[in-house]
Formats: C-alpha cells, structure tokens, sequence
C-alpha cells in the first residue's frame, strides 16, 4: 500500500487511517510542486477499491479493480483541475521507448508511467465532467483517438514493432499536446464542481467513489462556494480529495471541512532516487531533481527564457518597444504555456525595484497585477501570446513612466 509514494511520511498516516477505517470524506494533501500529491489521491483510490482478500491494497494487486485503477481506466474516479501534464508524458514516452528498446525487466513498469502520464490528461476531459458544454464536440474527437492509440499498447498484447510503437507514442503525444492546448483552463469553472457533486451523489456498485480536485487554491469564489457546499455533507460512499501547494490560500471554511495531509520537498538525493525508480533517469539527470528533469523536454532551456524575459523588461525601461513576434519564436510559441508561466516569472523578477521604498513597493504591486491580466488572457481568454504581450509591454511602459515623473 502506497509502494510507489516514496519519502512522504504521509503515506504512513494514511494507511494507519484506512487500515482503522478512519479516513473522513474529504481530506486535502498540501506540499510543495512534484511531492507525489497526485500520485498518493489515485492510489488512496485504487487501495479504497480494491477487492482482493490477501493482498488487499498491494501494488502487485492483479483484481480486477487494480488492475483498472492501475490503467486510470475506472469509472470510480473522477479528477478534475488545471494541471500541465505535458513534461511528464514526455519524460514517460523516452523512458517507455527506452524500456522497450532494451526489452528491460521494468517495460510493463515503464508502459503504465506512460498509460498513466496521458490519462492524468485525458481523466479531466470525463463527460461527466463536460457534460452539454459546448466543447464537448471538439473534445470526444481527441479522447477517442488517444483511447485508441493507448488501445494499440494494451499490456496484455505483445507490442508492436519497434517503428510502430515510436510512431504510436508520437501520435499519442500530438494528440494530448493539442487537447491541453485548446481546452486545459488555469482555474476549475463552477459548472465542474456541480457536475461533480451530482457524480458524488450517485449510488456506485463497485465501492467507493473518489472525487479529486487538483490545486483547490486555484478557484474563484463561486466554484469555492459550490465545493463548500457537497464537503458539508459529503455522501457516505464518496470521498473528496483535494491537492494544492498552497495550503494558505484555500478558503478557511473548506480547510475545517478537511483532514490535512502534509507533504514535504524531498531532498536531492531523494529526489534523484525519484527519477532513477520511476522513470529510470541518469543519477543528476536535469541537475538531480524532479523539476529540473521534467525542463530538459522543454523545447526551449529555462535560461533562455529568463533571458528573453530580462530583455523584454529592459526594453520597458528603455521605452524601445520589443520585436515581440521574435521573443515569441524564440520562446518557441510557448508551448507548452509552463513557457508562458517561467517568461512571466522572468519578467517580474527583472524589475529594478526597491521593494522597500514605497514608490518600490507599489511599482512592483502595479507589474504583478498586469502580468497576472496577461497570464488570464492568455490562459482563460485564449488571447494570443504575442497579443498579449504587445499590451502587457504598454502597461508595464505606463508605470514606468508614471513613476518617473
């Protein structure tokens, strides 16, 4: 139980609390970014499950509930919030291909990492939780043809030759790319937390239901409102799971509705033994951490992209518009939008601002403001990157000239 949750002493509580039966309906695991929060909800929902006797809960478990879970392939589950999944498939597909190519003793391992990795996508595009929204006619499409291109790796066929399988997983990539291209949000809409109340309340005749809510922070009030009110009467067959890395900025009235879970950031070495075991890594692949592994799929370095952030800044203070079309090329279109995030963060980082002063303070307060209207209207507003830092150069001008006067 919770073997592939490695050095989280959270794991620990929670199988002393199912193993007593004492787990509440609604719980929040918080830590920092890649600290396994995800990885513990679904496997706090194939354990809760899981139908076997003897080894009940166990990794290794082959019921037929496990075995779906194992796949996220079961109706039990629902999950839903913002998340780029985009590094993580592609650092699932190398070592998958890897595996295969060496016809490695961990390929079945390797081949659920990448199974696993896109339906942590797919998994938020249910119909349930979809349901009569206008999109839903250009999302089946896409659904449809990565579950069939997953159909073509099924662990239970042999696979198929090597070309075929890079071209399978190439395909299957592409498709998930333009599905968190056009339909990932960056906050939860309300109308996905009533679906998913309505799901809560529904009768399961498989065992318990889990429902999970990815960055909880991550809401506006009204779809706070909305999940306040399923977590004050939780149905008895259902339990909520909630993530987020930042546990102060969830509402107060859901944290008293909630058993908190902490996690912490592991430590290097720990984190290198991450990468070793799950995705089979070089020991200081990406400098030896999570995230720093997951940047080398970007198609564009971190640096670089800091280092078109600083220019874009300096171009503010110089009054010189920027050739914004060129940043945007250089930055790769930023896609994926983590591109688009890491160039923003460049951006208020390059401030000269003395933070101190007050004149500083609210120089800096102004720019954090219109890079988080930028980052909305590329996000949520599906304004073009280019668009929308042509304006954000002008506000961003604006201030620095009102400051100067």
């Amino acid at each position: 139980m919770f073997d592939n949750l490695l050095y989280q002493n959270a794991a620990g509580l929670l199988r002393d609390d199912i193993a007593r039966g004492g787990l509440p309906g609604a719980v929040l695991l918080a830590g920092p970014d890649s600290s396994g929060k995800l990885t513990c909800a679904l496997e706090i929902a194939r354990v809760l499950s899981c139908t076997a006797a003897e080894r009940r809960g166990q990794w290794l478990c082959d019921c037929p509930s496990c075995r779906r879970h194992k796949e996220l392939a079961s109706t039990n589950v629902l999950l839903a919030g913002p998340r780029d999944c985009s590094l993580e498939i592609l650092a699932a597909q190398r070592a998958f291909l890897a595996a295969a190519t060496d016809n490695a003793p961990y390929l079945l391992a390797a081949r659920y990492l990448f199974v696993r990795a896109v339906r942590k996508l797919t998994m938020r595009f249910s119909q349930v939780l979809w349901e009569d929204d206008e999109k839903v006619s250009k999302i089946a499409p896409l659904i449809q043809a990565v579950d069939e291109l997953l159909e073509q790796i099924d662990g239970t066929k042999p696979l198929p030759a090597h070309d075929r399988l890079e071209k399978i997983c190439a395909d299957t990539v592409k498709q998930a790319e333009k599905l968190a291209a056009s339909f990932m949000y960056d906050a939860l809409p309300i109308s996905q937390i009533r679906r998913a109340s309505a799901w809560a309340r529904l009768k399961s005749p498989d065992g318990k239901k889990v429902c999970i809510i990815e960055h909880a922070d991550r809401m506006n009030e009204a779809a706070r409102n909305a999940l306040l009110k399923i977590l004050e009467e939780p149905p008895a067959d259902t339990v909520f799971i909630l993530t987020t890395s930042r546990r102060g900025a969830v509402m107060p009235t859901i944290l008293s509705r909630v058993r908190t879970y902490s996690f912490v950031q592991r430590t290097e070495a720990q984190q290198a033994e991450v990468l070793a075991r799950v995705f089979h890594a070089d020991a200081g692949a990406g400098g030896g951490t999570i995230d720093g592994y997951l940047q080398t799929f970007l198609p564009v370095t971190p640096d670089a992209v800091r280092d078109c952030a600083r220019a874009f800044y300096a171009s503010v203070e110089q009054g010189a518009f920027p050739a914004v079309a060129d940043m945007v090329k250089s930055c790769a279109g930023f896609e994926p939008r983590l591109l688009f995030r890491l160039f923003l963060a460049g951006v208020l980082d390059a401030q000269n601002t003395d933070a101190l002063t007050a004149r500083g303070s609210e120089r800096a307060a102004k720019n954090a403001a219109a890079l988080r209207e930028c980052h909305a209207n590329v996000v949520s507003y599906n304004q073009t990157p280019a668009a929308a830092l042509e304006s954000l150069w002008r506000e961003l001008f604006a201030v620095c000239r009102a400051e100067r006067r």
